[in-house]
């Protein structure tokens, strides 16, 4: 069985967009980190943080993360995975990790232009483009520290899945 594939980056990079269109290509099942949080909890990201507080939030997060990791799965995770040095490790001892890097003004204006009802609460209060330089200064060098291989999505969805593809030398099974 081949090992599972976690997509790491900042909101709006596409883990999701990019983890469906990676997992059909190759033959892969599909995980969203987030959709198994709050399928296991029965509420929204913003409502477990309004409960339990961040810290809950990314103690639920970790417990998602080992439950959806699975052989021959694509996992895309929270942008705020990398912060748990557990969560880094795991990933990197259990998979192959890639991530998703884009410049803080495409990430912002992508969140601008599809907005989320239930999308998680802002992490500083701030407009979103002032959010994603803050976000992206802060977790740069732990996406780097945990990827395995680092791909530019600022370039179409198909394009993404085409470099992760050839990276990986994945091939449809079957």
């Amino acid at each position: 069985m081949a090992l599972p594939l976690y997509l790491i980056g900042a909101r709006g990079c596409g883990k999701t967009t990019i983890g469906e269109a990676l997992a059909e290509a190759s033959g892969y099942a599909f995980t969203d980190t987030d959709r198994h949080l709050q399928q296991a909890t029965g509420r929204s990201v913003a409502e477990i943080v309004a409960a339990e507080g961040w810290e809950g939030f990314r103690r639920r997060e970790t417990a998602s993360l080992k439950a959806v990791t699975a052989a021959s799965s694509v996992i895309a995770t929270g942008g705020g995975m990398v912060l748990a040095a557990e969560n880094r490790q795991f990933m990197r001892e259990h998979g192959r990790v890639i991530y998703l890097q884009a410049r803080a003004d495409v990430l912002a204006s992508r969140l601008e232009a599809y907005p989320i009802q239930d999308q998680r609460p802002t992490l500083t209060g701030r407009p979103v483009a002032d959010e994603m330089v803050e976000v992206l200064a802060s977790r740069e060098a732990l996406y780097r520290e945990t990827a395995h291989y680092i791909v530019n999505a600022m370039q179409t969805p198909e394009r993404v899945v085409s470099e992760i593809m050839a990276l990986l030398c994945l091939a449809r099974a079957g």
